[in-house]
């Protein structure tokens, strides 16, 4: 199931414009048509050398218990994390992902600028099935994570990994977690005021320098020795390649986050 797209789509340029600006989207319930803008006076961010790699999610990496992808079920990801779940007790059904919140991120996403993480479990008797992922919003050298969900233990987390390890492999300099939880914090996350993210936001923006976005210089794309999500995950699948590594590229991205964790 997608967002209907009768719903009235947020403008991409609005989006970003907001994203750049340091604020973003929300809304009361899934149904909400309206939405409203949030600046938060405390801003959450994961600095990506800075990521806490704990022993069992180091494992869970190196034995590659789930298959990691990017941008290959946006979508899914979307409608994974606004099911309905105790998020916010203000939200009559627990998601701030209205319909049209989600209609107008899988359009960011078609123009390049929204991208996902996918988790993937292999079912025994053949293929597979989504068990956790995120997305998020990526402009120059920032990458803005919305949400995240996990029907499997360490799941998302690991989504979240291979995100700070593909983010370093491209260049990025900042990401951003929006609120603060216990959750993120476990993994490294900091807490700050919205001015000293705005200033942190400043300096990973520059005209001219290839972003996370990935759809060109109208998206941040251009620069010379930064690279869109999509293509820092697959360098990360050809760092693991080259290193005999193809089959269990977790095994990479263990090493790479021990390394600064």
């Amino acid at each position: 199931m997608h967002a209907p797209r009768s719903v009235n789509l947020i403008e991409p340029e609005l989006l970003m414009l907001a994203y750049r600006s340091g604020i973003f989207p929300m809304a009361d319930s899934r149904d909400d048509p309206e939405i409203f803008w949030i600046e938060p006076r405390q801003r959450a961010i994961l600095p990506l050398d800075g990521f806490h790699l704990s022993r069992s999610l180091a494992r869970a990496l190196r034995r590659g218990r789930f298959t990691i992808t990017c941008n290959q079920a946006f979508a899914d990801v979307m409608d994974a994390c606004a099911a309905p779940r105790a998020v916010r007790e203000d939200a009559e059904d627990g998601s701030w992902i209205s319909h049209r919140i989600q209609a107008s991120y899988e359009n960011l996403h078609f123009l390049g600028h929204a991208h996902s993480i996918e988790c993937w479990q292999d079912l025994p008797g053949g293929g597979r099935k989504l068990v956790g992922g995120l997305y998020g919003v990526g402009f120059d050298r920032v990458f803005c994570g919305e949400s995240m969900f996990s029907d499997e233990t360490d799941s998302s987390k690991v989504a979240l990994a291979w995100l700070v390890a593909a983010l370093r492999r491209g260049g990025a300099t900042l990401l951003d977690c929006q609120f603060m939880t216990p959750h993120l914090a476990s993994l490294g996350a900091v807490e700050m005021p919205q001015t000293r993210y705005l200033a942190l936001l400043k300096a990973a923006q520059s005209s001219g320098v290839a972003g996370v976005s990935g759809a060109g210089s109208e998206a941040g794309g251009g620069g010379a020795g930064v690279l869109s999500l999509p293509d820092a995950f697959a360098a990360l699948l050809e760092d693991a390649a080259a290193a005999e590594l193809a089959s269990s590229p977790g095994k990479l991205i263990s090493q790479a986050l021990t390394q600064t964790s």
